[in-house]
């Protein structure tokens, strides 16, 4: 029997029990440290003796997969947990035809969980292996809200981020030395596995160059220069980072042809626990006392507002070269519905280009975002809240 056991609840795990409802398999993306194989091992515990674990990065698991055919096979009516998945992607054709013989024997859907880091190539593989027959869902370290229902506050989540390992550490110190680890740990064996022509100590390089211009539009050309390579090679370095769920890139809005629109992505480090740890930030201090701080918070509530809203929205920002702006827009069927600026104040004020561009756009929900607790009007239809308050109302 498997066991399993979370500190903090995770919102996912209904996500994942519904599409095991619905799917023969599925397979959860996320980066290393995440809580994949937590929630797993919850699951497959929930399954009794009827449910296998294996860990492809345990040689005695790797073995039984010697002929991973025939032991599949012998698992018919099981529930099978295979994890790190992107370390024997040749699986993913044989896990068809096991599929394809339960499905004939009447047992259509809930028979895998795969497990894997975020790649390229895992995806192409699943997809062309198990097209019809997986569904996909990405795990990402808690939010502000999932740390809140077990007592956590949003700046301690601000400062350590969402990682359970950082999050739940002793102390700030120890916080920061599971994260400085994490960051070497993935430059020293996840950048060599998912893109082994790719140095490690240029994307290392990279990534910290992309946490000092937290939330700035990205170039390239100025990347490349700073590093002495090219400007394509500094997009796959970045592409990386992205894949793996470490960087955003979060797109323009592109809609309005009578704007002159900034057309460049703006670029986050996704885990504001991993930007303070490239930065070299340990404490709230540290932190409020550093130029970051601004584009720190924002990355922070851009991402949890962007995991709050799920795959309804697509998320986007508005900027114009006469210094129209907004921070997150979340659109539906190519329309604006929410924009959302962001404050690092207790007594956030609005910017008349956030406002002219709420208006230009036709917004009719639009907020400020701040590190307080109440929630009132500042003009013009205009509402500043706490973020947990909007997080809830996405997610709704």
């Amino acid at each position: 029997m498997i066991s399993g056991m979370f500190l903090i609840p995770r919102a996912i795990a209904s996500v994942v029990r519904e599409r095991l409802e619905e799917a023969p398999a599925v397979v959860l993306l996320g980066p290393r440290q995440v809580g994949k194989t937590t929630l797993a091992r919850q699951i497959a515990g929930e399954r009794g003796e009827d449910a296998i674990y294996l860990d492809l990065e345990r040689p005695a698991d790797l073995r039984r997969l010697d002929d991973a055919d025939a032991y599949l096979r012998a698992q018919d009516g099981k529930f099978v947990v295979i994890d790190e998945i992107h370390r024997a992607p040749e699986l993913f054709a044989v896990l068809r035809g096991v599929i394809d013989e339960r499905r004939r024997n009447g047992r259509k859907v809930g028979q895998f969980l795969l497990l894997g880091s975020a790649s390229i190539d895992l995806m192409r593989q699943a997809s062309e292996s198990l097209a019809g027959r997986v569904a996909y869902l990405d795990i990402l370290p808690l939010t502000a809200a999932e740390a809140a229902s077990a007592g956590h506050a949003v700046d301690q989540v601000w400062v350590r981020g969402g990682f359970p390992e950082s999050l739940l550490a002793k102390s700030e110190t120890s916080s920061l030395r599971w994260r400085t680890d994490f960051v070497r740990s993935y430059l020293e064996r996840d950048v060599p596995m998912f893109a082994p022509r790719l140095p490690a100590e240029m994307v290392g390089r990279l990534w910290t160059m992309l946490a000092n211009g937290q939330g700035s539009l990205l170039n390239q050309a100025r990347l490349a220069s700073s590093l002495g390579i090219a400007a394509p090679t500094v997009g796959r370095y970045i592409g990386l980072l992205a894949y793996l769920m470490l960087v955003r890139r979060l797109q323009p809005w592109s809609s309005n042809a009578n704007k002159r629109l900034v057309r460049s992505p703006k670029v986050y480090i996704r885990d504001s626990g991993l930007l303070h740890a490239l930065l070299e930030l340990e404490s709230w201090n540290d932190i409020v006392g550093h130029p970051i701080t601004g584009p720190s918070w924002e990355g922070f509530v851009i991402e949890n507002l962007i995991v709050a809203a799920g795959d309804r929205w697509k998320p986007t920002f508005y900027r114009t070269e006469d210094g129209g702006e907004i921070d997150l827009i979340l659109e539906k069927g190519g329309k604006a519905v929410v924009g959302v600026e962001v404050k690092r104040s207790s007594a956030p004020t609005v910017r008349k280009g956030f406002r002219q561009a709420c208006e230009d756009l036709k917004i009719k929900k639009c907020y400020v975002v701040y590190p307080g607790t109440e929630r009132f009007p500042i003009g013009d239809g205009v509402e500043a809240l706490p973020l947990l308050d909007l997080a809830q109302e996405l997610a709704g």
